[in-house]
């Protein structure tokens, strides 16, 4: 069984920044592709960024390029996602996800992940 575990949301101003933590046990985190989603109210759940098992490569939507990094550090078995320019319409609950991946791979949808936290709301006000 592997638990995720998000942290770091909270209620930021237009322009400001977050840095979003998700810690990982259970089971080997290095073995592990890892993304980001949010879900805003009244919508569905959309991919955010997510980065590889070695951490060599990652991938973003469009709407966050630029503005966040995805991050990992097999050592303390968390990821990461440092949100800047935050804009009221990053406003959402975000959730971490794992998948065991290849060490170049990532992934992008929703159906590629069978594990994922239970969500860290990021409000942004104008």
């Amino acid at each position: 069984q592997v638990l995720l575990v998000e942290s770091g949301g909270g209620l930021v101003q237009a322009g400001g920044s977050l840095r979003l933590s998700c810690a990982v046990s259970g089971r080997t985190f290095s073995a592990y592709a890892m993304g980001w989603f949010r879900q805003a109210p009244g919508k569905e759940r959309e991919f955010v960024a997510a980065i590889s098992v070695s951490g060599g490569s990652t991938y973003y939507a469009d709407s966050v390029k630029g503005r966040f990094t995805i991050s990992r550090d097999n050592v303390k078995n968390t990821v990461y996602l440092q949100m800047n320019s935050l804009k009221p319409a990053d406003t959402a609950v975000y959730y971490c996800a794992a998948e065991v991946g290849h060490s170049g791979s990532y992934y992008y949808r929703i159906v590629d992940y069978d594990f994922w936290g239970q969500g860290t709301q990021v409000t942004v006000s104008s």
